[in-house]
This record gives structure tokens, sequence and C-alpha cells, in this order.
């Protein structure tokens, strides 16, 4: 009758030893590190791990110079899965780059008029 409620028992909870979470550490700093190459250095970049209801959620944002904050999670499926690959992480990192140069740019005033003749 409670099966999704929180005090319903035990669920399919993702939970990882030190040795886990140490690899999702270090590839989810590698993602931050990567995302940083991209950007000038205006752009805030960070990352976290979080307990989330099934378990870890990785997350890395940037706070662009201007605009809002863009992030990227990342939740696990299960713990065999406590690594991003290097492909994943390439693809955060581009993505999450590209959305925060897209907040600058969407933030910026739409002047046409030429700066110079």
């Amino acid at each position: 009758m409670y099966g999704n409620t929180p005090f319903a028992g035990e669920s399919d909870t993702v939970k990882l030893d030190a040795k886990q979470r140490r690899a999702l550490q270090r590839d989810l700093s590698s993602v931050a590190a990567r995302t940083r190459e991209l950007l000038p250095s205006e752009f805030v970049v960070g990352s976290e791990i979080t307990s989330g209801m099934n378990g870890p959620e990785a997350t890395v944002a940037v706070r662009p110079p201007v605009g809002s904050v863009v992030s990227a999670g990342y939740t696990l499926e299960d713990d065999r899965e406590a690594e991003i690959t290097e492909q994943e992480r390439e693809d955060i990192a581009r993505g999450l780059a590209a959305s925060a140069a897209l907040q600058v740019k969407q933030s910026l005033p739409n002047d046409d008029s030429p700066t110079a003749r």
C-alpha cells in the first residue's frame, strides 16, 4: 500500500564504499578541470557528490560571469558503475562549457549597432 513512500522499506539505493566514492570524486574533479580548460577564467566551476533518495548524485556546475548557473547531474544506476567513463567525462565537460557560454550570450543585450565604421 505504501510502496512509493520513503518509509516503505529498503529500496534499490546505491551504496558506495570508500574506494568507489574516491573514484567517483576523482572522475567528477576531472570533469570540472576539463570544463575549466574550455572556459575563460571568469567562469567559476565546482563539483560535489550529495546523497539523493536513491544513492549518491554527482553534480558539476558552472557560474558564468553573467546569466544563470548551468549544471549537469550524474546519477549512478548501480554500485558497479561508480566511475564515469572518459568519453562521458569529455561529453559532460563540453556540454557544460557550451551551455555556460550560451548563458552569457543570451544575457548580453542584443545591440546590433556597429562599434566602429
